[in-house]
This record gives structure tokens, C-alpha cells and sequence, in this order.
């Protein structure tokens, strides 16, 4: 057995480890969803960044930026400036002390609201938490030359993270995801310079670039570019995993400052995961003409590529293990988060509301299995990474962020505007999803180009126009919410709400 399939096949068995230890620590339902809000500024730092670097940034964010060059970069800058807009809200999301999104939801607006809210959060999140499954699949297929081939892989990596969630959920993932920040770093910092320098430079780099990969737009236009940036800005805005783990935190103010930490990490971990892929497109150009490479667009895998053909065996092994560690941070994240909504959102509000603790955990478990299951299932409806996360994340972005932050920045939303914005948001986003499907066209030439809105690029537009269009006109056409509704949510004060 080579290097790197030690490195690959280990990894994840420490870290189960790890999560088995932990698991003696969780006493209740509460433990299992935010850590007993117990979690210090240096765990949730390392575990925000982990859960936002996953397959999205590691596949489909390098694969565009071997196809397209820097401009890539745009895919990751809505969630850049989506952090700064986060860092005003942090401490409030955590002063109100809740447990998921859709708890705020319902507090700010009304239980409709925490419904709708939860639907589009499991939708979205199953799909996110899948194409980890993917990634995994990817991986381990790569490092075994084929020994293992990339849908029993795929079987294997979601079987992993299903575990791996199951066992101790937000105390594990806090736990391991300061040894995965640290994996993830180095192997991708350590990947870049010796990528530059071993190939012959900047200089040579540079010139074996195709034109326009050194340019901001990369020759496309700033419609695209909203397109892209869209998606993420409005995802990280909305992003629950996030908003749980604030609550995860020992208080308001350590909530807010790890949002800074946040920016750093991510800023820096993208960049240079972005900036390793357009090397790769100068060393490697003949990926450009596969179409594919183990049954999906070989582009996306220029970081694995780089890490088994391009780094000597300790480099190759640790950029593979950082992979591991993106592929299950993100993945056990977004598995434990629409599980929370299943346990808590919808069977603890609605169904049975006296459940015991044991009642609450085992359900929950149950479906973080079930959703596991369904991410397989949903594999089957997409060709790439990149079309899957914007997707996701168009549909998160256009339902559900316009009305949270409203709840936190606009004291005149009223509970049936942000019932219509959720509502209006999840249904133009499916109802596109599924019209084109059917061969209803939604292309639009605007300056003699095509869009297609119903494509993962361009369909965040018509939802968030859509969505935000509902939330303020039937807010201003229905009478504004009582004081006592949204004070909680303009509170600066660092006191914890009484219980």
C-alpha cells in the first residue's frame, strides 16, 4: 500500500476515533446540537473555516479557476463580503441564545415561517452534504489507482461522514475540526510555492497561461459575475451550520470574534486554493481537453491531480489528507444541521413536544442516516460539483437569507412578508429547477448574449428578485409587528436573554 492511501485511509479513522472519545461528553439533546454553548474563540474559528472550505471550493471553485483563471476568484467574494455584513449580526444571532435558523425564524415572523425555512434548509443542505460524498469518492479512487473506483468510493466516504455525525455531532465536529484547519493549511500552503517554484517560477507560470486567466473578468461579463458571486454572498448570509455554531459559542462577544478569524482563514485558504488550480491549468493543460476523469469533468480534480502527480510523497500525501479533512468537516456540518431541523424544527415543535432527550437524539441520528442516503440519491441529478453548489446555494440564498437578515436589520418585515419571502424564494427556485427540466424555456439576450436563468449560474437572480420583491411589499401592505417581536433582535447588549 503506497503513501498516499495510508495517509487517506488513516486520517479518517483518527478522527472517528477522536469523535468516539468526545461522544462521552454529550449528556443531552442540547450537547449534541451546539456543544452545550461551551465552544472558546480558537475551536470555532478552526471549525467556521472548516465547514465553509468544502468540496464547493476544493472541485468546483478550482475547476473553475483551471477553466476560467483568477476571475474565479468572484465565486469566492460574495461569501468575502458576506462575512463583513455577518460580523454586525454575529453577536446578536447569539445573544438570542436559539438552537437552528428556523427557531429564529419563528420567533421573528411565525411558525409557517419556521416550516417553510426548514424545507429549504434540508433541500439545500442534503444536496451540499452529497456532493462531499462525491469528493470522497474522488479520493479515494485517485490514491488507489483505480483499485477503488469512484462510486464505491463515494459509498465509502458517505458512510464515513454518516458515521462520523452520528456518533457525537457538534462536540466531535468542533473537536477534530482544529486538527482538519491545520491539515487543510498546510497542505494547501505548502502545495503553492512548490508548485510555482518546482515548474520554473511566476515568470514561467505566467507564460504558459492562457490569455485572459491573468485578467478580472476572464472573459466573461459582469452579469456572470454576479452570477457566481451571488450565490455564495447570500449562502454565507443565510449559512445555518454558521448561525448553529455561533450558538455553539461561550457568548456573544466570542461569537463576534470569530467571525474574524472566519474572514482571515477563508480568505486566505480560497485564494491560494484558487491560485494552486490556475498553476495547475500551466503544468497540466491537457486536463482542459478531458471531458472526463473518473466519470465527472476532470478539471475538478486538478487538486487531487496536483497532489498525486506534482508534489514529492510527503507534500502529495498531506495536500490528499487536507482534502480528506475539507471533504468531512463540511460534510458532517451539513448532515447535522438539517438533521437539527428534523429533530427540533419539525418533531419537537410540532409532533411531540414532550420528547425525552434519548427520543430527540435517536430521531436525530436516525435521519442524519437517512439524509445520507438521500445525498446518494441526489448525486444522480447533476454532472458537476459547481452546478450543485450553486444550486444549494441559490436556493438558501433566495429563500432564506433575505428574511433572516431582515429579522436582525429592518424592523418593519412583518410575519407575512417573511413568509412570502421564503415561500416566494423556495418556490421560484424549484419551480425553475423543475420547469426546465420539463423543456420550459427561461433564456433571455441581454447585449446580444443568452442567459439562461434556470441554469445554476444566472437562477439566483430571478429567486432573489422574486423573494426580496415579496418581503417588502406584503410587509408594507400589513400591519408592522409589535415592539416586543423584533426588540430582541436590535439588542447590543452582551446579556444573555433570560430563560
Amino acid at each position: 500500500m503506497n503513501l498516499f492511501a495510508v495517509v487517506v485511509l488513516l486520517y479518517p479513522i483518527i478522527l472517528i476515533g477522536v469523535s468516539l472519545w468526545r461522544a462521552r461528553s454529550v449528556k443531552s439533546h442540547a450537547d449534541f446540537m451546539v456543544a452545550g454553548r461551551s465552544v472558546p474563540v480558537p475551536l470555532l474559528i478552526g471549525t467556521l473555516v472548516c465547514t465553509w472550505i468544502g468540496s464547493g471550493s476544493l472541485f468546483g471553485g478550482a475547476g473553475l479557476a483551471y477553466r476560467t483563471g483568477i476571475a474565479a476568484l468572484w465565486f469566492s467574494s460574495g461569501a468575502w463580503v458576506g462575512l463583513i455584513a455577518v460580523y454586525f449580526i454575529a453577536h446578536r444571532v447569539r445573544r438570542i441564545a436559539k438552537y437552528t435558523v428556523p427557531d429564529i425564524l419563528e420567533q421573528r415572523y411565525n411558525a409557517t415561517a419556521r416550516v417553510l425555512g426548514s424545507i429549504a434548509i434540508i433541500l439545500a443542505y442534503v444536496t451540499i452534504a452529497a456532493y462531499q460524498f462525491r469528493g470522497g469518492g474522488w479520493i479515494l479512487s485517485i490514491i488507489t489507482d483505480g483499485a477503488i473506483s469512484p462510486t464505491t468510493g463515494m459509498y465509502i466516504a458517505a458512510a464515513t461522514i454518516v458515521i462520523f455525525t452520528a456518533i457525537a455531532g457538534m462536540v466531535s465536529i468542533v473537536t477534530v475540526d482544529i486538527f482538519n484547519g491545520v491539515i487543510i493549511t498546510l497542505g494547501v500552503l505548502f502545495a503553492l510555492p512548490y508548485m510555482v517554484f518546482h515548474n520554473g517560477g511566476v515568470g514561467s507560470i505566467l507564460e504558459r497561461l492562457p490569455a485572459g486567466h491573468t485578467t478580472p473578468l476572464g472573459g466573461h461579463n459582469w452579469l456572470w459575475v454576479l452570477g457566481v458571486a451571488m450565490p455564495t454572498f447570500l449562502l454565507l448570509m443565510g449559512e445555518s451550520g454558521m448561525y448553529q455554531k455561533f450558538f455553539s459559542a461561550k457568548n456573544a462577544s466570542a461569537a463576534r470574534r470569530a467571525v474574524i478569524g472566519m474572514v482571515l482563514g477563508i480568505v486566505l485558504l480560497e485564494t491560494a486554493l484558487a491560485l494552486l488550480a490556475v498553476v495547475g491549468r500551466a503544468v497540466y493543460p491537457d486536463l482542459l481537453e478531458q471531458t472526463s476523469m473518473l466519470g465527472r469533468a476532470a478539471s475538478e480534480t486538478i487538486i487531487l491531480f496536483i497532489a498525486r502527480n506534482g508534489l514529492p510523497p510527503f507534500g502529495g500525501a498531506l495536500l490528499l489528507a487536507a482534502a480528506i479533512a475539507i471533504v468531512m468537516s463540511t460534510g458532517n456540518t451539513f448532515l447535522l444541521v438539517p438533521s437539527t431541523n428534523v429533530s427540533r424544527d419539525i418533531y419537537e415543535r410540532f409532533i411531540n413536544p414532550d420528547a425525552t432527550e434519548t427520543q430527540k437524539l435517536n430521531l436525530q441520528r436516525v435521519f442524519i442516516v437517512l439524509f445520507g442516503a438521500l445525498g446518494i440519491v441526489l448525486l444522480t441529478q447533476f454532472q458537476t460539483v459547481l452546478e450543485m453548489a450553486l444550486y444549494a446555494y441559490s436556493l438558501v440564498g433566495a429563500s432564506l437569507t433575505p428574511a433572516l437578515l431582515a429579522a436582525f436589520l429592518w424592523k418593519r418585515v412583518t410575519p407575512q412578508g417573511g413568509v412570502a419571502c421564503i415561500g416566494g424564494g423556495l418556490g421560484t427556485i424549484v419551480g425553475l429547477v423543475i420547469l426546465s427540466r420539463l423543456g420550459v424555456g427561461f433564456t433571455l439576450t441581454l447585449g446580444g448574449t443568452a442567459f439562461d436563468f434556470a441554469s445554476s449560474d444566472y437562477i439566483v437572480i430571478p429567486g432573489v428578485l422574486v423573494s426580496v420583491g415579496l418581503m417588502v411589499v406584503v410587509s408594507l401592505l400589513t400591519s408592522p409587528s409589535p415592539p416586543e417581536q423584533w426588540q430582541p433582535f436590535f439588542s447590543e447588549t452582551d446579556e444573555e436573554p433570560a430563560a
